[in-house]
C-alpha cells in the first residue's frame, strides 16, 4: 500500500488498512471449528494474535519456549474471556529436537490442525549458534519453522480433507527482507560464519527465507491439490521484546518516525486477517502488509532461489539427526 497509505491509514482492497486492529479485521468471524497453533504466542503481537483468535472461538495452542510466561498469558486471556480455549505447549525453535518433540506431543493429542501461525522469532541478536550449530536468527526464524511446518503438514492436509475447511499457514516475515547481505540472496556457504556475520543483515536474510519458504510451499501444495494456503505477513513497526537487542537504536528511530509505528493491537491485524478472514479464501503465495497484498523484493520473487533454500533446509535438517 506504500508509505502514504501507512501514514494516512488509507484502506486497501480488503477494506482494511494500517490503523485497523486485529479485532476489527476479524469482526464477525466464527472460528469455533478451528484449531490454531501460534508459535511465540505468549508475548507481543503473538500474544495479541492468540487472544483475538481465541476471542473468535478457535482452540488456540500457544507454542512457546518459556512455558511459565505462556501459562501466565493463558491465564490473563481466560480472565478476560472465560470461554477461551487455550493450551500451552513447549517449543524451542532454536532446537530441531524440540520441534520434533512438540510435533510428537501434538500428534499424541489427536487434535486436528486448521491454522499454523509461524510467529516466533529473534531479531538483531549477537552472533550465536543454535543447538544444531546453525546461526541463531536463521535457525530460529526460518529453519525451526520450516521443520515444524513440514512435520505438521500431514495433519493439516487430513484436517482440510475431512472437514472441508481450508487450512492456512502464515509466516511472519518483515520489510527487513529487503535489507540482507550485499548479494541480496541467502548466504548458503557462509551462513554460520562469524567473520561475515552482521546482525541486521542476518535478520533480513532470515525474513527473506520466510517469504521464499512460503512461496515454495505454496507452489508444492497447489501442485498437489491440497486445500491449504500459505502466505507471509509484515506486521509493521511495533515496539516489543523482539527488539531487546537493539532497544536504544529502535527508540531513537521511533522518535523520528513515530507516525509509522503501530500498537500491538494494530500489529497483529495483518496476521489475524490472513489467518481467519473469509475473503482471503484461496489466496496463496502472497506477502501482506497493512492487511493487504504488498510488493516484495526481487529476490523474494525468485523461484529458483526458493527451491534452493528448500533443498538446503532439508539438508540441514537431515544432518542434525
Amino acid at each position: 500500500m506504500g508509505l502514504f497509505s501507512l501514514i494516512t491509514g488509507r484502506k486497501g482492497a480488503t477494506g482494511f488498512g494500517s490503523r485497523n486492529t486485529a479485532e476489527e479485521v476479524t469482526a464477525g468471524v466464527d472460528a469455533s471449528r478451528l484449531t490454531v497453533i501460534v508459535t511465540g504466542g505468549a508475548s507481543g503481537i503473538g500474544l495479541e494474535t492468540s487472544r483475538v483468535i481465541a476471542l473468535r472461538g478457535a482452540h488456540v495452542i500457544i507454542a512457546a519456549r518459556n512455558t511459565e510466561a505462556a501459562s501466565e498469558a493463558r491465564k490473563n486471556i481466560i480472565e478476560e474471556n472465560p470461554r477461551a480455549r487455550i493450551d500451552v505447549m513447549k517449543l524451542d525453535l532454536n532446537s530441531l529436537k524440540s520441534v520434533r518433540a512438540f510435533v510428537d506431543q501434538f500428534n499424541s493429542m489427536n487434535l486436528p490442525l486448521n491454522v499454523l501461525i509461524n510467529n516466533a522469532g529473534v531479531m538483531f541478536c549477537p552472533f550465536k549458534l543454535s543447538e544444531d550449530g546453525i546461526e541463531m536468527q536463521f535457525a530460529t526464524n526460518h529453519l525451526g519453522h520450516f521443520l515444524l511446518t513440514n512435520l505438521l503438514l500431514d495433519n493439516m492436509k487430513a484436517t482440510a480433507k475431512t472437514t472441508g475447511i481450508e487450512g492456512r499457514i502464515v509466516n511472519l516475515s518483515s520489510v527487513a527482507h529487503f535489507h540482507t547481505y550485499p548479494k541480496g540472496i541467502i548466504e548458503f556457504d557462509k551462513l554460520s560464519d562469524e567473520e561475515v556475520y552482521n546482525d541486521k543483515m542476518a535478520y533480513g536474510q532470515s525474513k527473506l527465507a520466510n517469504i521464499l519458504h512460503a512461496k515454495e510451499l505454496s507452489r508444492r501444495l497447489k501442485e498437489e491439490g491440497a486445500n491449504i494456503t500459505v502466505n507471509c505477513v509484515h506486521p509493521g513497526l511495533i515496539m516489543t521484546n523482539l527488539m531487546r537487542h537493539a532497544f536504544v537504536l529502535m527508540r531513537v528511530i521511533q522518535f523520528f518516525t513515530y507516525i509509522l509505528w503501530k500498537t500491538v493491537h494494530q500489529g497483529a491485524a495483518t496476521t489475524c486477517l490472513v489467518a481467519l478472514n473469509p475473503q482471503l479464501k484461496g489466496v496463496t503465495g502472497q506477502y501482506f502488509a497493512d492487511s493487504n497484498v504488498e510488493k516484495t523484493s526481487q529476490f523474494a520473487k525468485d523461484d529458483m532461489l526458493a527451491k534452493l533454500l528448500w533443498e538446503y533446509s532439508e539438508q540441514l535438517i537431515k544432518s542434525s539427526k
